[in-house]
């Protein structure tokens, strides 16, 4: 018994060893299947924007456990998801706009689908492989690819992207294939594309894309194809080079490309010798006519030596000729007079080269007229200022320097641009001071805005000067940008490029003429673009920047009613803490988020709720406190919020200016939206990045109807061809 006891005794403690083993062993495992919550929330995100997801096998749209369930595609390191591959699952909808939340993603396959809209704004930071070709995507590229500093490959091709190619890839210095090709980019190439110092395969192909190519030049390039464009100018020598080259359906210049002026060093490139190879375009033995050729052979060096010993010899004769020539006529020009040289009977030489110098004297002197006349027009240049800035409290860390990007002028010049700040020049007021059209002898038109010393606190010139080199690099369609400053004197100044339509807070309350009417889909599309304006400040821009002063009087409006967002980063200016500064900016005029006028503290999700706001103006007419109106009605956002949801009581809100037409479906869409900026409770409101995604398709869908607010029916109203247009995002 005891032995029988004893055994079944070091029996289960073998067991239980056992099983303490395994469960130690495969411990880690279990841990480290369960996906991080991020993740998991945005992957759930992801598959409820994308459509026909029964393709995607496993994923879930709420609950679940990506990587511990093994979703189709999804690939994770202990907790953390790493790679998406789903290409060529009849996958469509869009990418959704949690994507910035994949913190640890490094490849995402979407490629050879059908997904639509636009790419999102944000992406995921760490990425270094994005495959979004053969997609039905249209829009622009997003600025957050400037902050995807890992990339490596980018795809994009086979899309309807448009517009121009912005400046994003300053510092990709890490991407090596890029490809473009077959969309609807337009323009020039963007400057940052200089910095690809890694780049070896580039496709721009079928694209509409102009002007030089010259800044590939110094690219280590092993394929290019720049085909079926509109590009112009000469090929660079350097694309000589270049294994794989296409570049035919363009406008190129015939021939090679002119050489360097002479008594100047070669351009930098690259250590090839560039002379040992065939320019583009001319027939190559061996080689096709659309091809670099890339002879390394004995036969070339050979040569080459020849073409030397050829080039000194006719040199030299070049030489001999030419000093006998000018003895011959220093000769002359001694004996006979200037009348001589007309007469000389060796006049067709002789002649030849008087022309040549008189010919070069004239040019030099043309050029160094234009020259001088260019620098009395331009203005001052820009001086790259740098501005210490200084982390930690009382002055202690390390001092970072920025530059100013933007340029410096004196208080003389703007004051000669502005006719000494006259009033006729006076466009705008408001608490940070006035607004002048600055018109300088170039013909440029500014506007400069003279900030009043008694508004902010700028005695320290060096906070000025850090918030000029801020605002100078915000770059977006949408924004206006930061030209130009001055801080002489005392003064503090910003010069803004000019946008000469107006205000949107004029063309709503004060329009007089009936042809600047906004229509509702140029209401929509002003909407939009300031909402993309503010995803840029608040999702983009690292960090973040808080308008704190968003209203219908900064938005200004071009020719075409595209909106630009103006003022951007100056609450820079003005310190959170001073409550009474910042509530004249923003809260008498009734964009004021709850939270800001009980506490002062204003967040990104008090612009959200300016931005509702706005959408209220565009949506109804009205502003947003008005005293004239009956006491019920006086405060906007108190007398819409309550009917967003009411059909019949929203339809009675519509800017009666609108005569009824107006987008039956994307009304109460637009409603919903600004319903959820204008809620009370800041954590409720959305990110801007959901208000564009929200706006994108509310434009896609929208169809436009004639409603009468006394009348339930409708009729269907046919988009004219000019407002077409705004529709198509």
């Amino acid at each position: 018994m005891a032995k029988n006891r004893a055994k079944s005794l070091s029996t289960g403690t073998v067991t239980a060893i056992a099983l303490a083993a395994i469960a130690i062993l495969f411990a880690p495992h279990l841990v480290s299947a369960t996906t991080d919550p991020s993740d998991v929330q945005a992957i759930q995100v992801v598959y409820s924007s994308l459509n026909s997801s029964s393709q995607l096998i496993g994923w879930k749209s709420s609950g679940g456990d990506p990587c511990g369930e093994s979703w189709k595609g999804v690939t994770c390191e202990g907790s953390a998801i790493v790679a998406i591959q789903v290409p060529g699952l009849g996958l469509s909808g869009t990418m959704g706009y949690l994507l910035s939340d994949f913190l640890s993603l490094k490849t995402l396959d979407l490629s050879n689908n059908n997904i639509h809209d636009s790419i999102p704004y944000q992406l995921p930071p760490n990425l270094t492989n994005l495959n979004l070709a053969s997609n039905n995507l249209n829009g622009d590229i997003p600025y957050s690819f400037a902050n995807m500093v890992s990339l490596n490959y980018l795809n994009v091709s086979h899309n309807s992207l448009s517009q121009t190619i912005i400046d994003v890839f300053a510092n990709l210095d890490g991407l090596s294939v890029l490809d473009l090709s077959f969309n609807n980019f337009t323009g020039d190439l963007p400057n940052s594309f200089s910095s690809l110092s890694n780049l070896s395969t580039l496709y721009m192909q079928n694209n509409q894309l102009t002007g030089s190519v010259n800044l590939l030049a110094d690219l280590p390039l092993t394929d290019l194809n720049i085909a079926n464009n509109r590009f112009s100018g000469w090929i660079p020598r350097e694309f000589n080079s270049i294994p794989n080259f296409i570049y035919d359906g363009n406008s190129f210049d015939n021939g090679p490309a002119p050489p360097p002026p002479p008594y100047t060093s070669p351009p930098p490139g690259r250590s090839h010798n560039n002379r040992n190879h065939t320019v583009p375009g001319t027939h190559t033995p061996g080689g096709s006519d659309g091809q670099a050729s890339h002879p390394d052979n004995k036969n070339n060096k050979k040569g080459l030596t020849v073409g030397h010993i050829v080039g000194i010899v006719l040199g030299s004769i070049l030489v001999a000729l030419c000093a006998l020539l000018a003895l011959v006529f220093c000769f002359r020009k001694g004996k006979h007079g200037k009348e001589s040289i007309a007469r000389a009977s060796t006049g067709s030489l002789s002649s030849g080269a008087d022309k040549v110098v008189v010919v070069n004297t004239e040019m030099q002197e043309q050029r160094v007229k234009s020259t001088a006349t260019i620098a009395d027009l331009k203005p001052p240049p820009a001086e790259k200022l740098m501005v210490e800035r200084v982390h930690g409290k009382n002055g202690s860390g390390k001092r970072v320097k920025t530059p100013i990007t933007a340029t410096s002028y004196t208080v003389a010049s703007l004051q000669t641009a502005t006719n000494s700040f006259s009033q006729e020049c006076l466009i705008g007021e408001g608490s940070l001071g006035r607004v002048y059209r600055a018109e300088f002898p170039n013909g440029k038109i500014l506007a400069v805005k003279k900030i009043d010393s008694a508004a902010l606190s700028l005695q320290d010139e060096d906070n000025f000067l850090e918030a000029v080199s801020n605002m100078s690099r915000l770059r977006h369609p949408n924004i206006t940008t930061l030209v130009g400053y001055c801080a002489e004197h005392g003064q503090r100044l910003l010069v803004y490029e000019y946008i000469g339509n107006g205000t949107l807070h004029d063309m709503l309350h004060f329009a007089d003429d009936s042809s600047k009417t906004l229509t509702w889909n140029g209401r929509v599309r002003v909407a939009l673009g300031t909402a993309r304006a503010l995803e840029y400040l608040h999702e983009v821009c690292l960090p973040s920047v808080v308008h704190r002063n968003f209203k219908s009087a900064n938005i200004l409006l071009d020719e075409e009613l595209n909106p630009h967002l103006s003022d951007c980063g100056l609450a820079a200016l003005t310190p959170n803490t001073e409550r009474q500064v910042s509530t004249q900016m923003v809260g008498s005029f009734g964009y004021s988020a709850p939270e800001f006028a009980m506490s002062g503290i204003y967040t990104v999700k008090s612009d959200v709720y300016s931005f509702g706001v706005v959408m209220l103006e565009l949506l109804t007419g009205r502003k947003p406190l008005d005293s004239s109106r009956a006491r019920s009605e006086q405060s906007l956002v108190r007398w819409a919020t309550p009917q967003l949801h009411d059909i019949d009581a929203l339809a009675k809100m519509v800017d009666p200016i609108l005569n009824g037409i107006y987008p039956a479906k994307s009304l109460s869409r637009f409603a919903d939206i600004v319903a959820i900026c204008v809620q009370p409770e800041p954590e409720f409101r959305p990110p801007m990045s959901e208000v564009v995604q929200a706006l994108v398709r509310l434009m896609q869908r929208a169809s436009v109807v004639k409603r009468r607010s006394s009348d339930e029916s409708g009729f269907s109203y046919r988009i004219p061809d000019h407002e077409a247009s705004d529709i198509s995002f």
